[in-house]
């Protein structure tokens, strides 16, 4: 072989382990900066570790790409990702994974309907050549196994379908299947589907299509056994306002280490396709039924900390013409951009501790512009940022706050020139 093939190949795959080990921070998106994973499915694996199975998206003109990604995490605190524990030469799109007899099995669709699982000895795999699940030719499938090691096997667009598994977890018992487990009709279903039980009840998780006629919402509904029927029962996050441009959402529901939480995905770009995972945590009433939660930048993780550096790319809802996207000449870092006047960004939730007197960002503006801080609406103080091509430091003295709150950035008097912000970080 050509010596430089070699090297070239040899660097390709130092790249890929530097990035499969890399460490990630709790806070939201869980995906790591210039990496975008999207339909976030959570297994807690036989070793106790929660991993996140996840469709890559590579562009901002088409969904996914020929590879699935892996997040895994021991604590919810760092994160580890592994780049492409699946390629298999077509677009790979929505992926599920479930653990059995020591067997990893991996669930997905390609671009013609057609449903596939491959298998491997770990979560990570290797997995071997995928075979097609006989006469399923819709998106997204789920596999949940009961208490009794029943399978059972979900997929479907518009009216979800499910049915038994046969014990080889790659043939289902069609005698038992069932159409519209959940209908677009009665429980706003539009894809996505994901099952898990908590106690006598089964929960169907889905991307619900109910509000502002687009699917933002994970949506559920509820039964006492796993083929139904189910009841609505509402929704448990809204990805809508995280880009102006979102159009769906997709996502799990999972238990680690005695607490819930909800993985889902937000659009980045000002467009459909390029998504990232989010966890939020989440509770259940008496009842069994699930409280709707915000979006938020801290995750699963504690507000995040006023006088350490604050990505600007951690923002959890937009308005306005501003965008999440990768810093010029950068592959690894994101920032707020093409920000106009009159343009807000939310970050929640943010600690203050015992009190900031003073505030800092990092922008880039050719035109110069004014941008207000608020803390749970209130403003705390103005920066005055000057004209410049490139990236400055401005900071102003500001009213104290403490405690914890929805910091807020109001962009005003921007120019005609588009603004950048990448940090921001207050002082005592």
């Amino acid at each position: 072989m050509n010596k430089r093939i070699i090297c070239r190949s040899l660097l390709a795959a130092c790249a890929a382990l530097t990035l499969s080990l890399t460490s990630l921070d709790a806070q939201n998106p869980i995906s790591p900066m210039g990496v975008y994973i999207a339909d976030p499915s959570a297994r807690v694996a036989p070793d106790g570790r929660l991993y996140i199975y996840g469709s890559r998206d590579e562009s901002d003109k088409y969904y996914c790409s020929d590879l699935h990604d892996l997040l895994s995490t021991s604590d919810l605190r760092t994160w580890r990702h592994d780049r492409g524990i699946f390629r298999w030469g077509t677009s790979l799109y929505a992926p599920d994974a479930i653990f059995k007899d020591s067997r990893t099995y991996l669930y997905f669709d390609v671009p013609d309907g057609t449903e596939y699982v491959a298998e491997g000895p770990s979560p990570a795999g290797p997995f071997s050549k995928p075979t097609a699940i006989e006469g399923l030719h819709e998106i997204d499938p789920c596999v949940f196994i009961d208490d009794d090691g029943q399978a059972y096997y979900f997929y479907g667009q518009f009216s979800a379908k499910g049915a038994k598994m046969n014990p080889d977890m790659r043939t289902l018992d069609m005698s038992t299947h069932v159409e519209g487990i959940v209908d677009e009709e009665n429980h706003f279903f539009h894809e996505g589907s994901f099952v898990f039980r908590r106690g006598k009840y089964y929960y169907f998780v889905y991307a619900h299509i109910g509000r502002d006629h687009r699917p933002t919402c994970i949506g559920y509904s509820m039964a006492t056994s796993p083929l139904g029927p189910y009841t609505y029962k509402g929704v448990i996050v809204d990805n809508a306002g995280c880009d102006p441009e979102v159009w769906n959402n997709h996502g799990s529901v999972v238990q680690f280490k005695g607490k819930w939480y909800v993985l889902y995905h937000r659009a980045t770009h000002g467009c459909v396709s390029m998504r990232k995972a989010c966890i939020e945590p989440i509770s259940f009433n008496p009842d069994g039924t699930i409280d709707e939660v915000p979006m938020t930048s801290q995750g699963a993780g504690d507000p995040l900390d006023a006088f350490s550096t604050i990505d600007a790319a951690r923002a959890c809802a937009l308005t306005g013409n501003v965008r999440i996207t990768l810093m010029e000449g950068r592959r690894d870092r994101e920032i707020l951009n093409k920000v106009r006047s009159g343009d807000t960004a939310i970050w929640r939730y943010v600690d203050f501790g015992k009190g900031a007197l003073e505030a800092n960002v990092t922008v880039k503006a050719p035109a110069g512009g004014r941008i207000s801080l608020l803390a749970d609406g209130k403003k705390i103080c103005t920066l005055e940022i000057p004209a410049s091509d490139g990236w400055q430091e401005v900071g102003a003295k500001m009213e104290k706050v403490s405690g914890v709150h929805v910091l807020e950035a109001d962009f005003s008097e921007c120019g005609t020139d588009l603004l950048q912000l990448d940090k921001i970080r207050f002082g005592r």
